[in-house]
């Protein structure tokens, strides 16, 4: 074959490689579309085990098995998930693939069929045990809330398969007793850390705070602060983001606002997590003046709020009743392309009426058909019956 000849057929093999990865996405993406809408949950299986899903493939892949482990746990069949992952670790056997099914296990809400593809590894699909695989598990165990077991499993299998704890094995442990409510057992952990010569970071202390806000036990926060300090740690924005949010659940969005302006006193700039936290803490307590003073801080301070912070303050201050600031933010959410729920949006044209504004109504209808293709005939519906 000459150079020519040859140089053509790399072209050719290269292009159909092309043709066959773009084929391939093109029909994981018609999956996807599908399963979104699929209830019958063994078309769901079918389809997934057709398309040969591989987690070790593509992030797209992973994207399709997620959505199809989340509507066959939603359906009345999750004891289906199996029959997909573990077909898919006997088909791969790789460390990436194990993973992958691990922490969908935790996402279904299967934590003993998490443990029990941990286990298999070694023994039936020949992928070594390590840190890595460890910390997996601890996270799966933790989506799905099976705080007990993320003890047991750190207590046990750090010893039965030989796997030196890291700091994100730690960091996990402590996110688990936070979350379960029991966030003063992490001192422990932070004992056996500095034993181990393991240095906290900031999801470590992220974590502890967040428990003890959740527990409402203030107290503690100045030994995590001193902690921070110990090991070398300034609170951060995100530090201050964390504590914000906790007393906002707290119902007490006025000390988190006064820790704002402490932020700002100290010379550091909070971001647009820090006003939304914010927002939202005062719509839930009904202080809606707050809530567009905030808002209006956040972008004078030139930050850009996203689609969620919109739909936020249209869904809020309908609730309070303010319909006009409420179209205000609706007009702009708008604007940028972002569409609220038609649900909300909804409850803002009633309110409008209700107040009077008929052709602020009618309006804001026309400019949502105007932007959008979903719901037409809802909209055009609802503007048939509008006053006159």
């Amino acid at each position: 074959m000459s150079l020519l000849s040859r140089l053509r057929h790399s072209l050719l093999l290269l292009h159909t490689r092309r043709l066959s990865t773009t084929t391939s996405k093109d029909q994981t993406r018609s999956l996807l579309a599908l399963l979104k809408t699929e209830t019958d949950p063994h078309k769901i299986v079918s389809l997934c085990k057709s398309a040969s899903l591989t987690p070790d493939y593509s992030q797209l892949h992973r994207i399709t098995l997620s959505r199809a482990v989340t509507s066959l746990r939603d359906s009345t069949r999750p004891d289906l998930i199996p029959s997909i992952l573990d077909d898919l670790l006997l088909s791969l056997k790789t460390h990436r693939s194990a993973s992958h099914a691990i922490l969908l296990y935790g996402q279904a809400r299967m934590p003993h069929h998490a443990v029990r593809t941990f286990r298999r590894c070694s023994s039936d699909l020949g992928i070594p045990h390590d840190v890595e695989l460890l910390n997996t598990l601890l996270s799966s165990l933790i989506s799905a809330q099976d705080y007990q077991q993320v003890t047991q499993i750190y207590a046990e299998f750090p010893k039965i398969y030989e796997i030196e704890p890291n700091l994100t094995t730690y960091n996990h442990l402590i996110r688990s007793f936070s979350e379960s409510g029991s966030t003063e057992n992490a001192y422990a952990v932070l004992e056996e850390m500095e034993m181990r010569k393991i240095k906290p970071d900031g999801d470590t202390f992220a974590h502890l705070l967040a428990g003890f806000y959740r527990e409402e036990r203030l107290e503690d926060f100045e030994n995590v602060i001193n902690l921070m300090v110990k090991f070398g740690f300034q609170p951060g924005v995100d530090i201050y983001n964390v504590r914000i949010k906790s007393l906002c659940k707290m119902k007490k969005s006025g000390e988190a606002a006064a820790l704002l302006d402490g932020m700002l006193g100290r010379g550091m700039k909070p971001n647009v997590v820090t006003f939304k936290h914010l927002i939202r803490g005062f719509s839930k307590e009904g202080n809606y003046e707050q809530v567009k003073k905030m808002f209006g801080d956040m972008v004078e301070r030139g930050l850009k709020p996203d689609c969620n912070c919109y739909y936020m303050l249209v869904y809020y201050l309908c609730l309070g009743g303010d319909f006009e600031s409420a179209l205000r933010f609706a007009k702009e959410s708008i604007g940028k392309d972002w569409m609220p729920k038609y649900e909300n949006m909804r409850v803002l044209v009633d309110g409008l009426v209700s107040i009077g504004k008929v052709a602020e109504a009618r309006g804001l209808i026309g400019q949502m058909k105007e932007k959008f293709t979903v719901d037409q005939d809802r909209w055009s519906e609802v503007e048939e019956g509008l006053p006159q």
